[in-house]
Formats: C-alpha cells, sequence, structure tokens
C-alpha cells in the first residue's frame, strides 16, 4: 500500500513542521503553498494557521492512544505506527510504519521496510519525504531543548498545567501521559539523515527560529524558500 507514495513528489520541495514553540515565531503564511509534513498534536495549530498540511506522521504510543479520535478525524494521509493499525483503519486514509524497537539509528528511504524510530517522529517524517521524491527538506519548530528533565525516553504523567515546550500550551496537558525526550539520540539520528539525503544530492535546511540543534545547515525560512542558500 505505500508503494503508492514512491517517489510522488521526485525533485520537489517540502517543510516539516515540528511541535516547538519557536512555531509561533515563524512566518506559518510562508508555508500554506508548500508540500508539508505535520506531526502528533500538531493539528491544535491548524485553526491558527489558517491552512492544514499536507501529510500527518505519528509515531509517539502516547498520543497515538491518547488521542485516536482527533488524529483519525484530521483530512490528510496520515502515517502511524503499524502496532497501532487496529485503532488507525485503512479507511480513515491511514497508512503504516514499520518502527519496530531498535539500538542503532540507521536511515532507511524506504517505507515498505522496517524503518527506525530515532528517537523522534521527525526522523520518521525525514524517511517519509525521502521515499516520496522530495529533493529539498526544510524543517521548522525543531527547538531541540526541553525544559522538562528526566531519563529519556521515559513515559510519565504530565504535571504542568501549561506545556511551555510546545507549539501550544495544551499540547501534552496535565494527566495525559507522554515520553521524555532523547535528544542525544535524535542528533545521533539526524546526522544519519543528513548523510543520506547529501549522498543522493539532496538537502535538508534547518529553519527553525533559534533551533538549538546543530547537525543540519541552517537558514532563515524566508532564504531557504528563495533558494538563497550556499
Amino acid at each position: 500500500m505505500n508503494l503508492r507514495f514512491k517517489d510522488i513528489h521526485k525533485g520537489q520541495r517540502c517543510i516539516i513542521i515540528c511541535n516547538g514553540p519557536s512555531i509561533n515565531k515563524t512566518n506559518m503564511d510562508l508555508v500554506k503553498s508548500e508540500y508539508s509534513f505535520c506531526m502528533n498534536r500538531s493539528y491544535l495549530m491548524f485553526e491558527s494557521w489558517g491552512f492544514t498540511p499536507s501529510f500527518f506522521v505519528g509515531s509517539a504510543m502516547h498520543v497515538l492512544r491518547q488521542f485516536k479520535t482527533d488524529i483519525l478525524a484530521l483530512p490528510m494521509p496520515k502515517f502511524v505506527d503499524f502496532k497501532f493499525r487496529k485503532l488507525y483503519p485503512v479507511e480513515k486514509d491511514c497508512y503504516y510504519l514499520r518502527l519496530p524497537p531498535a539500538s542503532d539509528n540507521v536511515f532507511v528511504g524506504d517505507i515498505t521496510l522496517p524503518m527506525r524510530v530515532g528517537g523522534t517522529v521527525t526522523y520518521s517524517a525525514l524517511q517519509l519525504a525521502y521515499y516520496m521524491g522530495f529533493e529539498t527538506v526544510i524543517i521548522i519548530g525543531m527547538d531541540h531543548r526541553f525544559s522538562q528533565q528526566g531519563v529519556p525516553s521515559t513515559s510519565e504523567v504530565r504535571k504542568q498545567e501549561i506545556d511551555k515546550d510546545h507549539m501550544h500550551p495544551n499540547y501534552f496537558p496535565k494527566g495525559v501521559k507522554w515520553e521524555l525526550p532523547d535528544l542525544v539520540r535524535s542528533e545521533m539520528a539526524y546526522a544519519q539523515a543528513r548523510a543520506a539525503y547529501e549522498k543522493a544530492g539532496r538537502r535538508i535546511i534547518d529553519a527553525t527560529v533559534d533551533g538549538a540543534c546543530t547537525i543540519f545547515e541552517k537558514a532563515t525560512l524566508e532564504n531557504a524558500l528563495r533558494n538563497d542558500v550556499l
């Protein structure tokens, strides 16, 4: 079923919209006419953005379990972890990514094969964009910093009233489960993604406002969209 997406956007450009609070400092009007990927609970922002992204990607187990009704109502193709296929039927425009547990972060550019999680849903989106043939990927909202501290990848129940680490104050509200980020593993995975893209003559540009990740080449969103990047 995933074969239908092979190279459907070959040579084109897309934007991966991450969920950091810097999105609220980003000119989202520039994203409206672009192909775009959104992830997890980004749908909370669709109304304020004034547009619906092209694709949804979800791999976080707590998000897929706790917010199933919201996600199933989204109007775009939805790519979710194969383990949750019973919750996300194909008739709801759902497609499956095989994301088995793995200690390595090998970049898999073929979504018909088992992929790697890489500690972040953004890594799944990068592999998906590669499979679709996008030549240039621009990332926004990848702040790569969290005020919440703890053991990476540990599940916990949110105790804070306001979520300051994501684009919306109710992104992970008090009382829901979430998984603490693993920024070190994410960086290792991002390095694999950059190498794979560059080997294929493609690019990943990080246009996050004041983003802390140092793996990808940097540019403002405006310059990236004008191709004004060295």
